[in-house]
């Protein structure tokens, strides 16, 4: 490592006494959250500045692509409490963009013209007193559209055949190999099978929310808002708003779920911002939950085709995964071949990424994002290969593991991979040995039981992070930094990272975060955030143990840390103490960047999920009885908030596997069961018995903290687990997401049709 660049192997450092870091410690902003006085954007107002907030309403477009041809605002302005109806007619001229899909920190305008893009885009926003009054005068718009809807760009299935290179980036690149084609029709056993999966929405708990408030100048803009990326949102809105970065100050520092919807801005924020510059009073909007799953973001639906072929021992030798989506025209795919590329063995591989266009709202970035949907697909599909070579499927996904990058070959390997120490301590402990493998022969009761496998996989990746690091007079230590916390335990990593290095107990650190005037951080997503933004804390302590060394009279080389004190040979010094004695601040902010090693090393996580479900043999319900999940992701730097990251993953996969699908309504345009009630997400009474091991590695080619991301291998691969145990348990192979009664039971009635005719 040279300054403060992850560039070569980590060595031994003060985070390997593992007194604080690696313990399990519960959430340090537990308390404030579960007694309400955790803040939320659309919370604050104990500020004098913030005082008599009006509320926006946002009104979305009610099709899908068109043109806004009027819109009467006389009814809506003249009702009790109104006090702005912002239209494309009044909005203030806003930086351009050149696609309608949120841009990581591009221009984002809202309302710059009457064309619309998709269904429920910001077509007039209504600022009253109240909120009530906001959404009475929304109702009371009149407005005309001149609409413009095809048929036929709804539906991916309908304009794949237009599809095109997904991108010139890592994960959309094509990847070609050897002799794809040749060495599929050659081989002994092939398997040619196709996937699909919907459209899915975040459906987070906090809604997508902004309270903006400008100084008495109408200059500077402070805006509060629910967001994963500070410094992209910060960006963003400057770009948009045309001001400098420096005249937008950002505040989010809790966030109730984002699953990556959150890692752009959307109406609320803009909208309320331009109102309240207008008014010159303090604007919030809150959105609906309606618009949350038109307006913003979500998950796009895939078609994946996946070919394997293979001798007759069950070694793989070709491997093509074509993956198709849509987005609106500027917006990215999902790679849902991604993990194909680095997963097993095979020296002859095809694996491409499509992108078609389609006018449904904007596609994102939603919780791991490709490898949650195209674990789906091949997890699925290494299942299917199992049964046609007549092997177990542990022992086929064993026999094709591999150390290195299968393209660039043994000299790029990975820096850390325990697949299958993950599969074999998962077979063990959840008795896979019990597995029967024929499907539909094991029964309790009245319901069909089988158990199913999967590997978990998800690429590691890190950003440039930093942080400052503070020791106070009382020998506390404060850490401030703009990373965010959306319920993964930022604040008590963070924490521990600074206590492990200076020697101090957690408690006696206090984490500020999620405030663009902190020190620029890598954001929440992607799971880079605890290792980057931990990176960057690690050299702002490394640097202020120098600092607080010298400042003791000690030689920084030979200092050591520990309760509290700082220590020399036998000699040692309150922390305290030399806080109190040192003439300035003793302090240390960093900006902790990365070097090549994700270029010299392939760095992934990985794991292994293991179901059991039941399938009951009349009804053809089905339900998840228990689970495991087993993981080597590094260093786990808190074993609490780790496990319940991965407890929310194995959820949320289970929802994707058996409950979760966006309907669209391919005349409209629109995801038509766009609330709660009508797009299912699992409840606590479809969540069973759910475990977690962690297998105890680390990785130190991938951050000073020698850990990996953990965040989102949690869903990777979960639903394929569930719909291998599904097919173990009824003999039903569903391809289409998500598996529904109707879908086994039609699969049951194609088997007796098929047995009726045999018997004929």
């Amino acid at each position: 490592m040279s300054g403060n660049k992850f560039d070569a192997p980590a060595g031994i450092s003060p985070l390997d006494q593992e007194k604080v870091l690696a313990r399990p410690h519960p959430r340090k902003e537990g308390p404030l959250k579960v007694t309400g006085q955790a803040t939320y954007a659309y919370e604050y107002s104990a500020e004098p500045e913030l005082q008599g907030a009006a509320y926006g309403y946002l009104v979305g477009a009610g099709v899908a692509r068109g043109q806004v041809k009027s819109i009467d605002t006389g009814a809506a302005e003249a009702m009790p409490g109104v006090l702005l109806v912002l239209t494309h007619g009044n909005m203030p001229q806003q930086g351009e963009s050149e696609t309608p899909v949120p841009q990581e920190d591009g221009a984002t305008p809202q309302m710059p013209d009457p064309e619309v893009d998709y269904y429920h885009q910001a077509v007039a926003f209504v600022v009253a007193e109240t909120f009530e009054q906001a959404r009475a005068a929304a109702e009371a718009l009149v407005i005309e559209y001149a609409d413009q809807t095809p048929e036929g760009d709804y539906v991916l299935a309908e304009v794949m055949e237009d599809a095109e290179k997904a991108g010139s980036d890592e994960e959309s690149k094509d990847q070609r190999v050897g002799d794809f084609a040749g060495a599929f029709g050659r081989a002994d056993v092939q398997l040619d099978v196709t996937y699909t999966t919907p459209d899915q929405s975040h459906a987070m708990l906090e809604p997508h929310a902004s309270l903006a408030v400008w100084d008495e100048a109408g200059e500077a803009l402070t805006l509060y808002t629910s967001n994963q990326m500070v410094h992209w949102v910060q960006r963003g809105v400057a770009k948009t708003l045309q001001l400098q970065p420096s005249d937008v100050h950002i505040v989010s520092r809790y966030i109730g779920g984002g699953f990556g919807s959150k890692l752009m801005f959307y109406g609320d924020a803009v909208l309320s911002a331009v109102a309240a510059r207008k008014l010159g009073r303090p604007v919030k909007c809150a959105l609906t939950r309606p618009q949350i799953f038109n307006h913003t973001s979500h998950r796009p639906a895939t078609i994946q085709r996946i070919r394997l072929g293979t001798d007759g021992d069950g070694r793989i030798h070709a491997i093509g995964h074509d993956s198709y989506s849509g987005n609106l025209p500027g917006g990215s795919a999902e790679t849902a071949s991604h993990q194909t590329k680095l997963l097993y063995a095979g020296e002859n591989r095809l694996i491409r990424q499509r992108l078609s266009e389609l006018h449904l709202p904007p596609g994102g970035s939603m919780r791991a994002p490709g490898e949650a949907v195209g674990m789906l697909a091949l997890e699925c599909a290494v299942d299917e290969l199992a049964e046609k070579l007549e092997m177990d499927p542990i022992e086929l996904r064993v026999l094709n593991d591999i150390g290195y990058d299968p393209e660039k070959g043994p000299q790029r390997p990975f820096s850390s991979r325990r697949l299958v120490d993950c599969l074999q301590r998962g077979a063990e402990a959840f008795g896979w040995e019990r597995r029967s493998a024929q499907p539909g022969s094991v029964r309790d009761g009245e319901w069909l039981v089988g158990l199913g496998v999967a590997s978990a996989f998800r690429s590691n990746q890190v950003k440039p992070s930093g942080a400052t690091v503070r020791l106070e007079k009382g020998g506390k230590v404060t850490v401030e930094t703009q990373m965010t916390d959306i319920g993964t335990g930022s604040y008590t990593i963070l924490g521990q990272t600074a206590a492990e290095m200076l020697g101090v107990r957690l408690e006696d650190v206090e984490v500020r975060l999620g405030d663009s005037d902190f020190p620029k951080s890598s954001g929440s997503g992607g799971s880079w955030g605890a290792n980057s933004a931990g990176t960057g804390v690690y050299y702002a302590a490394d640097e202020l143990r120098s600092k607080i060394a010298k400042a003791a009279g000690y030689d920084p080389k030979k200092a050591v840390f520990k309760d509290g004190e700082v220590w020399e040979d036998n000699k040692c010094t309150l922390l305290g103490v030399v806080a109190a004695k040192a003439p300035e601040p003793l302090e240390a902010t960093v900006n902790a960047t990365f070097g090549d090693l994700d270029k010299q090393y392939a760095q992934a996580s990985f794991g292994a999920h293991f179901c059991e479900v039941g399938v009951h043999r009349v009804t053809g319900e089905i339900r998840v009885r228990r689970m495991l999940s087993v993981a080597a992701a590094g260093r786990i730097f808190n074993p609490v908030t780790a496990r319940s990251q991965c407890l929310g993953g194995m959820t949320m996969g289970i929802g994707a596997a058996l409950m979760e699908e966006l309907h669209v309504d391919d005349h409209l345009g629109l995801f038509i069961n766009h609330d709660l009630a009508e797009y299912h997400v699992p409840v606590h009474a479809d969540i069973p018995d759910l475990d977690v091991i962690f297998l105890e590695e680390l990785d130190d080619k991938s951050s000073p903290l020698k850990g990996k991301g953990v965040g989102e291998l949690g869903i990777c691969g979960v639903g394929a687990a569930v719909a291998n145990a599904v097919y173990n348990a009824s003999g039903v192979r569903i391809r289409n997401y998500p598996l529904t009664v109707d879908k086994v039971l039609a699969g049951w009635a194609e088997q007796a049709a098929l047995q009726a005719r045999a018997g004929d």
